[in-house]
């Protein structure tokens, strides 16, 4: 069975615009025409362009994908050298993982410092008294109330 650009974009949740783009870039070196030069999509292709998505939404260049593409077309000699380049990738995508979640802590913090300036009538609120420095504690006040709550919440 196959599947026209429009029925994998359906499937894939992309622009025809973005399947064409990848081919046009040789992501899809695996892909089938039919005789008025239409691309065939096979449902094995599905597995190449879910990989070839999930990396391209994961920061991946163009060219590094279309590198791994050709290892997996090279076949089984080339596995290890996939399964190390994923692990790779994998442990980048942790790394920015955490380093967001750790951006949306500090967002989340600051919404919080600003409300409570606001439900105040004044940024004071969050000073050490007498002052205009920032209750060096605040921070910690902030930490203790998230544990307990939803931080979206707070």
């Amino acid at each position: 069975m196959y599947y026209t650009i429009g029925d994998i974009a359906k499937k894939m949740n992309l622009p025809t615009s973005t399947i064409r783009f990848y081919d046009k870039q040789g992501l899809l070196p695996f892909l089938e025409r039919d005789k008025n030069g239409r691309r065939r999509f096979k449902e094995n292709d599905l597995n190449f362009l879910r990989v070839i998505t999930c990396l391209k939404k994961s920061g991946v260049s163009v060219d590094v994908i279309v590198k791994f593409v050709g290892l997996c077309m090279e076949g089984d000699t080339t596995l290890k050298e996939r399964f190390d380049y994923l692990s790779m990738e994998e442990s980048n995508l942790v790394n920015k993982i955490t380093d967001l979640s750790n951006q949306l802590d500090y967002l989340r913090y600051k919404k919080w410092y600003y409300e409570k300036a606001l439900e105040a009538g004044t940024e004071s609120v969050n000073y050490v008294e007498g002052t205009t420095l920032v209750n060096p504690n605040l921070y910690n006040e902030y930490l203790s109330l998230a544990s307990n709550n939803d931080p979206q919440n707070l």
